[in-house]
């Protein structure tokens, strides 16, 4: 039974993972722009073709890696924590994206990110 959560849990977060990655190169790109910390170097557009490549690389290995599993999740793991700074920035700054138009849903996924973290773990653990 484990197996199958897990093996449901990677694809789910694969799955997650390519969709927003594309999000970031076409449909949501200027959305993500806001959630870029201003301290962070560089164009905020930059930042966030970059962030969604890494995003639908990670997504496919979450999806087909077998032999490095295990560092798959701990990739995807650091990404999150990675990007989490933009989550706090987001909030702090008040900046609405899709999907985050309101403090409270802003606040709300300052928690999921951490979740997500542990989920990539886990799912990719023997």
């Amino acid at each position: 039974m484990a197996s199958t959560s897990r093996s449901l849990t990677r694809a789910v977060l694969g799955g997650a993972l390519v969709f927003t990655g594309v999000a970031h190169l076409t449909f949501a790109r200027r959305g993500f722009q806001v959630a870029v910390p201003d301290w962070v170097p560089g164009d905020p557009d930059t930042t966030v073709v970059a962030s969604g490549v890494v995003e639908i690389a990670l997504g496919g290995a979450m999806l087909f890696a077998r032999r490095r599993r295990r560092a798959v999740g701990r990739l995807v793991a650091i990404f999150l924590a990675a990007v989490f700074p933009g989550n706090v920035s987001q909030w702090t700054h008040h900046r609405s994206a899709p999907g985050l138009d309101t403090e409270m849903k802003r606040f709300g996924r300052l928690f999921l990110q951490p979740v997500l973290m542990l989920l990539a773990l886990w799912s990719t653990r023997r």
